[in-house]
C-alpha cells in the first residue's frame, strides 16, 4: 500500500477535519510552540495574548478576537461589543477563561464579519487558545506574586561588577 493512500484515509478518519487543513493545522503548531515559547521567558502578557488572537483570527479566518483580563484591561467588555456593532461585526463567540483553581481569570470575545455560530473544530481551537491564555495569565500571575519585594521586576541590575574571587575555598 502506498503512503500516500495511507495518508488520505488516515486524514478522513479525523472527525471534523476539513480535507484541505493540513496547512493550518500546520500554521496552528508552529503558532503555539511560539506562544508557549513567549510564555517560557515571560514575555509580556499582554503581547502573549496577542499573539493567541492573531494565531486564532487567522485560523478561522474573517475573525477579530480579543482576550480580557481584569488586571491589564480598562475598557469595560459591553463597550468593545457596542464599539464592534457600530463596524458590523457580529457575535462570534464569547465566553470566560478559567483559571487552574476553577476561578475565572479572563474572557475570550470573538467577533465575525457574518452571523455564524463556531462550528465543532473551531470550537476545539478556541478552547485551545483560552487553554494558552490561562497558561500565560497564571504563569505571570505566579510570577508577580513570588517575586522579592527588594528586587523590583524587570529592573535592570546597576553599579559595577565585584572582581572574581581569589580563591574558591
Amino acid at each position: 500500500m502506498s503512503e500516500h493512500r495511507f495518508r488520505q484515509r488516515a486524514r478522513r478518519l479525523i472527525p471534523g477535519q476539513p480535507q484541505h487543513s493540513e496547512g493550518k493545522v500546520q500554521y496552528l503548531l508552529e503558532a503555539e510552540e511560539q506562544i508557549l515559547r513567549s510564555i517560557a521567558v515571560r514575555a509580556p502578557v499582554p503581547r502573549i495574548l496577542n499573539e493567541i488572537c492573531t494565531a486564532l483570527d487567522c485560523q478561522i479566518g474573517n475573525m477579530v478576537s480579543l482576550i480580557s483580563v481584569p488586571e491589564y484591561d480598562v475598557v469595560d467588555t459591553a463597550e468593545i461589543a457596542r464599539s464592534a456593532a457600530l463596524f458590523g461585526l457580529h457575535i462570534f463567540f464569547s465566553g470566560p477563561i478559567f483559571g487552574a483553581s476553577g476561578g475565572e481569570i479572563g474572557t475570550l470575545e470573538m467577533y465575525c464579519c457574518k452571523a455564524r455560530d463556531p462550528v465543532y473544530h473551531e470550537l476545539q481551537w478556541i478552547e485551545r487558545a483560552g487553554c494558552l491564555a490561562a497558561i500565560a495569565i497564571e504563569c505571570d500571575s505566579k510570577a508577580v506574586h513570588s517575586v522579592n519585594p527588594r528586587f523590583p521586576r524587570n529592573a535592570h541590575a546597576r553599579g559595577s561588577v565585584l572582581g572574581w574571587p581569589v580563591s574558591l575555598n
